[in-house]
Order: structure tokens, then sequence, then C-alpha cells
């Protein structure tokens, strides 16, 4: 059974979770009216990701014997700059959920709570991948400079099966 103070934080990053699928949605509505497909189709596949996160830690509220209390969202930018700037964002972004997540460890470990430390194990995994993800992509945009087409075409294959 989940205590109250974990289930509101993770109430919480629920919310976090899902604002983040918004915000890479909005990022990637932005990237199609710049004729950025490809990063458009990577930030949609991201968007999904992050809906599924905000799932995972959903079903297990319920699993707990928790309630889900959803959050309202807040209205993301629709503005993002150069792709440099976007994956800047993106990457920005993503340590700010590494932050929470590490923040919810904490909590799970103090309480004694060792399911929802479980659970998290599996979260700071997929942090590191995501810093990783954003981290290499903005590295190469640096890079690639004029030749940001290129790249563009490369993220467009994620998910491709």
């Amino acid at each position: 059974m989940l205590s109250k103070s974990m289930q509101k934080a993770l109430n919480g990053q629920i919310q976090k979770e899902f604002a983040s699928s918004y915000l890479y949605l909005a990022m990637a509505a932005y990237c199609e009216t710049k004729n950025l497909p490809g990063m458009a189709t990577w930030l949609k596949v991201q968007a999904q990701e992050e809906w599924g996160h905000g799932m995972k830690i959903y079903e297990f509220v319920n699993d707990r014997g928790g309630t889900v209390t959803l959050q309202a969202i807040e209205q993301p930018p629709a503005e993002f700059g150069s792709p440099v700037d976007i994956f800047k964002g993106v990457l920005e972004h993503e340590q700010k959920i590494t932050a929470a997540i590490n923040d919810l460890y904490a909590q799970a470990v103090k309480e004694n709570d060792y399911a929802t430390q479980i659970m998290l194990q599996w979260f700071i995994t997929e942090q590191v991948e995501e810093e990783k993800n954003a981290s290499d992509i903005l590295e190469l945009l640096k890079m690639a400079g004029e030749h940001v087409i290129v790249l563009d075409h490369r993220l467009g294959k994620r998910g491709a099966a």
C-alpha cells in the first residue's frame, strides 16, 4: 500500500510525464512548420514514450491500491528556435525529469517503500538513456551545421521497422 505522501508524489510525476509528452508534441508541430519532418517524427515518438511513462506510473499507483488524481497540464510554448535550440530544450527538460525521478527515489528510500524503489529503478535507467539520446543529437546538430537536413532525414527513421 502506498503512503499518502508517496501517492501524491507519484501523481505529480504522472503529471510531469504527460506534460513532457505534450511538450514534445508541441516541438514536433513546430518542426513540421519548419519543414523538418525527421525531427518531427523523432519528437512524436518521444511524445508517445513519455505518455507511456506516465501510464506506467498510473498503473503502478492503481496496482498498489492508490488513487490516481490527474493534474492540469500547462500549455507548452509554440516557438522553439533552431534545431540546436530545440534539442538543448529536450536535454534540459530530460535533466529536470531525471531530478524529479531521483527525488521520488529518495522519498521511497526514506519511507522504506521497496516496491516503489524497484519500479523507479526502471525510470532511473531510462533517464540515463533519455539524456544520452538528447545529448548525442544535440552534438550531432552542432557538428552538422548547414547539413542539418541529412540529420533530419536520419532522425525521421526512428520507430521505423
